[in-house]
Order: structure tokens, then C-alpha cells, then sequence
């Protein structure tokens, strides 16, 4: 019996099977797994019950409040001190948050103040003249095929009985917002009619606004005679009179705003927009018309500013002027703000074609693909 018991007996220097090593290192992994489980704390979205979440995320936000606070008492306290040696205490540093823009991935087409060759290309673009003021903006207006047909003109006006449809009101508030522009009935024309037609005529730019089921959803923009076609998307748009509190433009020439258009492309963007406008704004007007551009998206807005007197009664600290009341004093402030006149519309560039439009031999300087769109910080403009 001792034998059989010796020989079923393993040697203890006899090595481990790889099973066994499997098991232990599995081991090892899910006390790895637990330890850092109890480290990391508990999320409140990972909790289900709705007041369990609810009340550690006030939790949360009390530990995060006293922090601050206590960050605060710390840099009261350093200040004090250094007053007290007759030191200078030095600013706390500004903490700029992190946001979309300003985390975004890196580009090499970023323009920079010191580009001389942006600004040789500046000088023998299509543009140049318009933006030196050697020529007069002229820009036509018109609409897409087939969807003109319900648009009336009289006296420069498009004013009539379907004006209720948002395609023709919001033709007529963008002839209100760029100055020397007018309105052309398109028809059954092809678009290299009109080109042609605004070319003799000597418009320098041409607007096309495209409608699907008369809803206004694209804005096509040609520069002439030369190009370039730039093809936008157009959404969110609030006329004048779903305005609350809006005010009626007058016909004075409008400032010009253009923000972040920082790149190659969004430069070309921003002087083929700025070619629209007359270069020599009336500020008498208080009009201004802006153009900002965030995260690609270009969104429009028409103000004019409002300048108001307000008058306040100064109480005097002398007694004997308290008790005469022909003594009382009035100050009179002048307080200034923005009054919207719409309309408010958002662009998205789709396309950039060299030239005038043409889709068969046009080339494109840019084009917008979904499979550009890898990461929320790339943008183009």
C-alpha cells in the first residue's frame, strides 16, 4: 500500500503542467481587474437605479464645489502673504478651457500675417478688383428652374400674392441685405444662359437660390466673368418675420464682419463672400451684416446698432441740496445694443469649382466627401 501511495504521489521538483500556469495567470488578471475596479471611482453612468445616480452625482458635484473652493482660500492666502513681505503677488494664471476649436488638429494651410504669397495671390485673384474698388458690386439674384414661376416682380419689389412662401420672402430680404443687387426671372433658362445674360450685363457676382418643395435648402454663388462656383447648403433659415422684436433695414450701405475664416480655403471663401458687399460701408446706417464661421459651418446674422439716452436722478451728499429740490441733478447715460433685422440662415460649403458653373468639364478646386469627416477636430475653413 505504501508504495502505491509513493508512486501516485507527484515529486514535488517535478514542474507544473501549462494548465496550471494558465489558471494562475488568469488569477493574477482578475485580482489585477478588482484592484483597479476598487481604485477607479464609480461613474454615475454606470449606475441604473435613477436615484441612486441622481444622488451620487450631487455628491460628485458638492466634492467638486469644495475643491474650488478650497483653491480659492489657497490662492487668497498666497496673495495676503506676499503683501505682507512687500511682495508683488503675481496674477493667477487664466485657465482657458479646452474646446472644439481650439483643440483642433493641426493644418498646414493655416494663413499666416507674415504669407507673402497669400498676399501675391490676393492681388491676381478673381476678386481683386471688386475689393480695390476699381468696380462697383453688382450682384443678380435668381432662383432655380421651374421655381420662378410664382415669383412677381413690381417696381424692383417681389411682392405678391404667394409672397407667404418662404422662397420668394426670403429672396426679398436678401436683396435688402446686399446693396445694388436685383432680381432676374429665371424660367426654363439653362444656368450658363444666365452667366451669360449677367456677364453683358456687367454683374459681378450671381446668386442662385435653389428651393425643394418652395423650402429654401441650397445657395449657389458664382463670381464673374472668371469664377469661382462656390456651392453651399443652406439651413436653418428664420425670416424677418419670425423674429421676435426685429427691426426693418434701411437702405444704407452695411459693415461687413467676417470671423474665422482662417485657412487657405476658408480665405477664398471669406474674399468671395467680402466681394458681395460694397467696400465702403455708410456707418451713419448702423447696418452690419456678419459672417462667422465655427466648425465649418458659416452662419449669418443682420443687425443694426441702437443707440438709447437714459437719464438717473443723482442723489447729492450735501444736506442743504437734499432739502431743495431745485438742486436735484439728472445724469444722463447712453447705453448701446443690437437689434436683429434678419434674415438667419447657416451655410455649408459643399464644393468649390474653378470657373463658372459647369458640371461636366468643371474643376473643382474643393469638395466636401463624408470620408474627410474622420474626427470631430478637422475642419477646412
Amino acid at each position: 500500500m505504501t508504495k502505491e501511495k509513493k508512486r501516485k504521489q507527484a515529486p514535488a521538483d517535478a514542474a507544473p503542467s501549462q494548465g496550471d500556469e494558465g489558471d494562475r495567470k488568469e488569477r493574477r488578471k482578475d485580482k489585477k481587474a478588482k484592484k483597479e475596479r476598487a481604485a477607479d471611482p464609480i461613474r454615475p453612468s454606470q449606475i441604473k437605479n435613477k436615484e441612486k445616480r441622481s444622488e451620487l452625482h450631487a455628491k460628485l458635484k458638492r466634492e467638486k464645489k469644495a475643491q474650488k473652493r478650497k483653491l480659492a482660500q489657497e490662492r487668497e492666502q498666497a496673495a495676503r502673504r506676499a503683501v505682507e513681505l512687500g511682495e508683488q503677488a503675481s496674477p493667477p494664471e487664466r485657465q482657458v478651457p479646452r474646446t472644439i476649436e481650439n483643440t483642433r488638429e493641426p493644418d498646414e494651410t493655416v494663413c499666416r500675417p507674415d504669407d507673402q504669397e497669400l498676399f501675391a495671390g490676393n492681388d491676381a485673384d478673381e476678386f481683386n478688383a471688386v475689393l480695390k474698388q476699381q468696380m462697383t458690386p453688382k450682384v443678380l439674384i435668381t432662383t432655380c428652374r421651374f421655381n420662378s414661376g410664382f415669383i412677381s416682380m413690381s417696381s424692383n419689389n417681389i411682392l405678391s400674392a404667394a409672397s407667404i412662401q418662404r422662397g420668394p420672402a426670403f429672396i426679398e430680404e436678401l436683396m435688402q441685405v446686399i446693396p445694388n443687387s436685383h432680381y432676374v426671372k429665371r424660367g426654363t433658362y439653362e444656368l450658363k444662359k444666365i452667366v451669360e445674360y449677367a456677364t453683358n450685363r456687367g454683374f459681378t457676382s450671381l446668386i442662385v437660390v435653389h428651393t425643394n418643395r418652395r423650402e429654401p435648402d441650397a445657395l449657389l454663388i458664382i463670381g464673374l466673368p472668371d469664377g469661382p462656383t462656390a456651392h453651399f447648403k443652406l439651413s436653418k433659415l428664420v425670416l424677418r418675420k419670425d423674429i421676435k422684436n426685429h427691426g426693418n433695414p434701411t437702405s444704407h450701405k452695411p459693415e461687413l464682419v467676417l470671423n474665422n475664416f482662417t485657412t487657405r480655403l476658408g480665405h477664398r471663401i471669406g474674399r468671395m463672400i467680402q466681394s458681395l458687399f460694397p467696400q465702403d460701408p455708410n456707418f451713419r446706417g448702423r447696418r452690419v451684416v456678419t459672417f462667422h464661421n465655427q466648425r465649418d459651418y458659416i452662419f449669418f446674422r443682420h443687425h443694426r446698432y441702437i443707440f438709447e439716452t437714459k437719464e438717473s436722478k443723482v442723489a447729492s451728499k450735501d444736506k442743504k441740496a437734499k432739502k431743495s429740490e431745485s438742486k436735484s441733478q439728472t445724469d444722463k447715460q447712453v447705453t448701446c445694443r443690437l437689434q436683429e433685422c434678419g434674415p438667419r440662415f447657416t451655410l455649408k460649403l459643399l464644393t468649390l469649382q474653378h470657373g463658372t458653373f459647369d458640371t461636366k468639364s468643371g474643376e473643382y478646386e474643393w469638395v466636401h466627401k463624408a470620408d474627410m469627416d474622420t474626427s470631430r477636430r478637422r475642419f477646412f475653413l
